[in-house]
């Protein structure tokens, strides 16, 4: 059966889903070009974010554009890269002079388009640098981190990174920062049911009502493989195993230890709700918990997504002191905002 949407011309959705979200941002960012989002006022001299992908998984990519966070987005149709030309305009639009630095998703389809929209930008005289998002532990490992896809740990790398390029003097030390983050960035996420193409209604892919998918890619890319339904319970260790198994094996960082601080995301994959999350945060608290590891702060909700679908992903970001200073200042925009500071500090 075919999911109901509440659209217009199924092929102009991601047209007006941008027109949307200028509308939403009320003044603060401006519709650049084709699908490109960016915010107003960017300083002279800064350097510039820029973030993007597929439409499809909001509310990023575009409600990531905001203060401290990235200067702009690109985007694609639903679930497609953004073309050069788009990436270009964005590109354009965000440079303040002081280089631009791209942080996205590790897909190849964004890949080879922003290559090439970074080769237009050069011949402008626009000096860019790439890094990117791998977090899915289960798409590969840790000796192939290149072939990693990217999920929901964009959010806090963009949220650490975007307040770093506040104070970045140069697009060196940012492109530095950016590696780190990734690099303490490790994420899993399960699907229980299929998102849904808007512009057909039809399932993104197939699964057995009493299977979850486990580790499974935001888009049903195949990840560890299909589980029997169970508990909350008994899901949330097998995931959270899932990751610090890559911490362990992972050479280029340390194993997560006692006393360790971290960042923790539970993420909706779209139809999963708040109830849900707040069911398996409690017991990946216990364990974290268990195992001494500090939890310096939690973000939980619908944040990269997939239409309906049903499912949840963890992410862990292990913390020091430089990325603890950029995760306290504050930072607002559609997809995410936070005060000074965290909770429990």
């Amino acid at each position: 059966m075919a999911h109901k949407k509440l659209i217009n011309d199924p092929l102009k959705v991601a047209d007006e889903l941008v027109e949307g979200l200028v509308e939403a941002y009320n003044g603060e960012c401006d519709f650049v070009g084709a699908r490109s989002l960016v915010l107003k006022n960017i300083p002279d001299n800064k350097v510039a974010l820029l973030v993007g992908g597929g439409s499809g998984h909001e509310p990023i990519y575009h409600g990531l554009v905001g203060r401290n966070l990235a200067d702009g987005a690109a985007c694609g149709d639903i679930f497609a890269a953004p073309p050069p030309d788009i990436v270009l305009e964005a590109t354009q639009a965000v440079s303040k002079g002081n280089g631009v630095l791209y942080l996205y998703g590790n897909y190849a389809g964004d890949v080879m388009n922003f290559d090439i929209g970074a080769e237009l930008a050069e011949e402008e005289d626009i000096e860019v640098r790439t890094v990117l998002i791998w977090d899915d532990v289960c798409s590969a490992p840790p000796t192939e981190k290149n072939k990693r896809r990217g999920i929901a740990g964009l959010v806090p790398v963009v949220k650490l990174v975007g307040a770093a390029s506040q104070t970045a003097t140069s697009l060196d030390e940012l492109e530095a920062l950016a590696k780190k983050a990734v690099l303490n960035t490790r994420s899993v996420g399960v699907s229980m049911s299929p998102g849904s193409i808007p512009a057909t209604g039809k399932p993104t892919f197939e699964i057995d009502e009493d299977k979850i998918g486990l580790g499974m890619g935001i888009h049903g890319e195949p990840g560890v493989g299909d589980i029997p339904m169970t508990t909350a319970d008994e899901l949330t260790p097998q995931m959270l195993d899932l990751i610090f198994a890559d911490f362990d094996k992972d050479e280029d960082i340390d194993a997560l230890k006692e006393g360790d601080e971290i960042l923790f995301f539970v993420n909706s994959l779209g139809s999963t709700t708040m109830m849900e999350l707040l069911i398996a945060l409690r017991k990946a608290r216990e364990i974290l918990n268990t195992k001494g590891i500090k939890t310096y702060d939690v973000i939980v909700g619908p944040l990269v997504t997939c239409q309906e679908m049903s499912g949840i992903s963890f992410s862990i970001t292990k913390l020091d002191d430089e990325l603890k200073k950029y995760w306290d200042l504050p930072c607002q925009s559609l997809c995410y905002s936070k005060m000074e500071g965290h909770y429990g500090g």
